[in-house]
């Protein structure tokens, strides 16, 4: 068989169409959604965070305070759901064009693959959550996507080794090398059986071997000796022979691999764990129930706040990309610090206790003026004052530091939870265990408090510590330590921008002071005189409170503005301040038509 030898000094041109470069980057992104997909799967088996998560994470945590703070501001309860997509748009964007690197250079592939494995390693030791199971998840995922390169590119027919390689999805370029028969190239000559370039028959026996197409080995990647396959049947992207239809196939059955891979790893706690934990879980009945809510709690307004907020309208505002999911059985709760005798509870412990019930409204100190970040309900829990008076707490220690599961660090004043507020650590919500999402099995709730210093999810620590000691997350970033909640109220109807009938219209909407109680909400009506609105009845002071004011319009638009008055006699100031560092200030005011 003649064999015919060719190379040019040089190194190969990239191809001239962009189908190869398109097949590069499938191949690319294929890795990156066979490394996510593996590397899920062992997180959901090792009941750890994927590799997505473990990054998100990481950036959450060391993101600078302006970069946090105007992710809050714009993107509010999706800057989870944001945070995520961009970390999957990075990887994409990188994995593909690796994926057109690798094409050429098998080995820059591989190298990648290392560069990311070590950032993802970086990332979980960034974390503030100890989760080792995480680290085993980047490793599987590395490998998986390692795997996944090899068959690809021996599926496009891209050998690994020596000094050249024919680009995914195209030809071989020109001036690049060819060898026929494993034969080594010289420096731009070609040789047709031993002959040199001009001699009887040459051309006629190379035409006759191009001609001829691929047989056997020739069609794939190469017999035993190492015979290289005709580039235009052994890639997908030069549109003809079989090489194209394996490439696709190998691609679809590595994707559907991973994506298999990925959607075990989704349900593999479910199916390990069962169903959501807080399902199985029996509460008690509390040891001392309170009444129904009086009647009179809602007003009945359409379009206003309902009194009791349902659980699945709660607002979630924490800094978790992925719920943590605990076994209540495994769960305990340590206390110590600066007490005298520190102790752990455990879940059926904790409910052996007498359990007491609590209505108290919670506020987010990201909420803006006018904002939903807000919720009331009714709660059941152990009293937190009694919990830390067993631990015996020192007289210095004015802070109460507590850590979620996922490693969230919250600091209270002690002074506050031990002045005879309800402050609870709470298993239920609304008569039902608490949801994942808003902290099963156990939290913290500190009527009067923003959220950020009271209302612990997931807690597994509580450490009697001092504020000139320790600082807790945010107050690491420049927000308050003890931040009590400021007297706000806000405007339900009519909606912003809406519109309404002319004549006799209903304004209402919520307002509250916690642990001091609303004692007056005022509203006026385009910059005229305020008038006092009426206020519905409430169980306590730790919750807020419906109003309503009735006027009559004219046709066309209004403005309508509201403000509160607490039980301390002090009244929300008109000017306006953001949330940073201990909650937003101002009137709320919203336009309206009149028709």
């Amino acid at each position: 068989m003649p064999h015919v030898t060719t190379r040019t000094r040089g190194e190969p041109t990239p191809p001239r169409d962009g189908t190869s470069r398109g097949a590069g980057a499938a191949l690319g992104l294929t890795v990156v959604a066979s490394a996510l997909g593996f590397g899920a799967l062992a997180a959901g088996l090792l009941g750890a965070t994927s590799p997505v998560v473990t990054v998100g994470d990481a950036l959450v945590d060391h993101s600078p305070r302006f970069l946090t703070s105007w992710a809050i501001a714009l993107f509010g309860t999706a800057d989870k759901a944001v945070l995520v997509t961009g970390v999957l748009v990075v990887l994409a964007l990188s994995g593909a064009t690796l994926g057109v690197v690798a094409s050429r250079r098998p080995v820059a592939g591989y190298v990648g693959l290392g560069v990311f494995t070590a950032l993802g390693l970086v990332a979980v030791g960034l974390r503030r959550a100890d989760d080792p199971g995480a680290a085993v998840a980047v490793v599987v995922g590395a490998a998986a996507g390692a795997v996944a390169l090899a068959v690809l590119l021996r599926g496009a027919g891209v050998r690994t080794t020596g000094p050249r390689h024919a680009p995914v999805g195209g030809d071989t370029p020109v001036g690049g090398s060819t060898a026929v028969d494993g034969n080594t190239p010289a420096d731009e000559d070609i040789r047709v059986n031993g002959a040199e370039p001009g001699d009887a028959g040459s051309s006629a026996d190379a035409r006759t071997l191009t001609d001829a197409g691929p047989s056997g080995d020739e069609a794939g990647d190469g017999d035993a000796d190492g015979v290289a396959s005709d580039p235009t049947t052994a890639t997908p992207g030069g549109g003809r022979g079989p090489g194209r239809r394996r490439f696709v196939l190998t691609t679809a059955g590595v994707l559907a691999a991973s994506g298999t891979a990925g959607a075990l790893g989704r349900w593999a706690p479910s199916l390990i764990g069962g169903a959501d934990p807080s399902a199985r879980l029996a509460l008690p009945s509390p040891a001392d129930p309170l009444p129904d809510l009086p009647s009179g709690v809602d007003l009945g307004v359409p379009g206003l706040t309902p009194f009791t907020t349902p659980a699945t309208d709660f607002y979630r505002i924490d800094t978790a990309l992925a719920v943590p999911r605990i076994d209540p059985s495994r769960w305990t709760l340590r206390v110590h610090g600066r007490v005298d005798r520190p102790f752990e509870i455990t879940m059926a412990e904790l409910l052996s206790r007498d359990l007491v019930e609590a209505d108290v409204t919670l506020s987010c100190v990201s909420n803006q003026v006018g904002g939903d970040l807000v919720g009331n309900t009714r709660w059941l829990g152990f009293p937190l004052a009694d919990l830390l008076r067993e631990a015996g707490v020192h007289a210095d220690a004015d802070q109460i530091l507590s850590t979620s599961d996922d490693g969230w660090t919250c600091g209270t004043p002690t002074e506050t939870v031990l002045d005879g507020r309800d402050a609870l650590l709470a298993v239920g919500m609304g008569g039902r265990p608490l949801p994942p999402e808003h902290g099963f099995p156990a939290r913290l709730v500190v009527p009067g408090l923003y959220g950020f210093v009271s209302a612990t999810k997931w807690v597994t620590d509580i450490k009697l510590t001092r504020f000139a000691d320790e600082r807790a997350y945010w107050a690491q970033r420049g927000w308050g330590v003890r931040a009590p909640i400021k007297t706000m109220s806000r405007i339900d109807v009519p909606a912003p921008l809406g519109r309404v009938a002319s004549g006799e219209v209903a304004l209402a909407g919520v307002a509250w002071a916690q642990h001091r109680g609303v004692a007056g909400v005022e509203v006026r009506l385009d910059g005229g005189e305020w008038w006092e609105a009426e206020l519905a009845r409430v169980p306590g002071i730790d919750t807020w409170v419906q109003w309503v004011a009735e006027t009559t319009v004219e046709p066309g638009g209004h403005a309508v503005e509201v403000r509160a008055t607490d039980a301390t006699g002090f009244t929300q100031p008109s000017e306006r301040v953001d949330p940073v560092p201990d909650g937003a200030t101002g009137w709320h005011r919203i336009r309206f038509t009149a028709t």
